[in-house]
């Protein structure tokens, strides 16, 4: 079984991420059970906005869907800013909308059979938002959310330091992330074994 996780930090590689930081914590609790873990940060690719899977020459989101398509479980990790997800988190999931027209071989909308799970890290508020914004597009995508398939950490009102400067809420957000990876891999490997079936069959 794979598992995808995709950053939608702002900070282009080699810079820290917050967010991948917590992020690790659920990709080694699937590792643990024997799932492959793949990582990409789409900050770090050329990929133009749009709803289409595929804009032509020099469009990096291609490859990015094919990772998709190879993935049991996908995991998408982003910053807060300003209550919201991240600007790439939403490029993300519009490019993400033409898959709810596409079909496998069977007549199976591709995103069907797949759980899908979300990280958010901030140093306000805002968390559940965005974890409701990005759970819901990825439900009418066709991917299947397992119950509390999350995990957040956030300092709280104001400014402050960063997840990994202090200490504050880790024991929390790790546990809720080690439950959030046995919950997506649990539903994963229901589905797996019993796959959705074409619509109207």
């Amino acid at each position: 079984m794979k598992a995808l996780f995709v950053s939608c930090t702002l900070k282009k590689s080699p810079e820290p991420s917050n967010t991948e930081a917590l992020g690790r914590v659920v990709a080694e609790e699937l590792q643990g059970r024997g799932v492959e873990v793949e990582h990409v940060r789409l900050v770090d690719l050329d990929v133009p906005p749009g709803v289409v899977t595929d804009l032509g020459e020099g469009d990096a989101w291609p490859r990015v869907h094919e990772r998709l398509l190879d993935a049991r479980i996908l995991v998408v990790l982003t910053p807060t800013w300003l209550g919201r997800p991240s600007s790439v988190a939403q490029r993300m999931l519009e490019r993400m909308d033409a898959m709810i027209s596409e079909e496998g071989a069977d007549g199976v909308p591709v995103a069907y059979s797949r759980v899908a799970g979300v990280v958010v890290t901030g140093n306000e508020d805002g968390a559940h938002h965005v974890i409701s914004e990005i759970s819901g597009a990825l439900a009418d995508i066709g991917y299947t959310i397992p119950g509390q398939a999350w995990t957040y950490w956030n300092q709280g009102p104001g400014p402050g330091p960063d997840y990994v400067q202090t200490g504050h809420g880790h024991e929390w957000a790790r546990e809720t992330g080690r439950l959030m990876a046995h919950n997506l891999h649990a539903v994963a490997s229901a589905l797996e074994a019993r796959p959705v079936p074409a619509p109207g069959s």
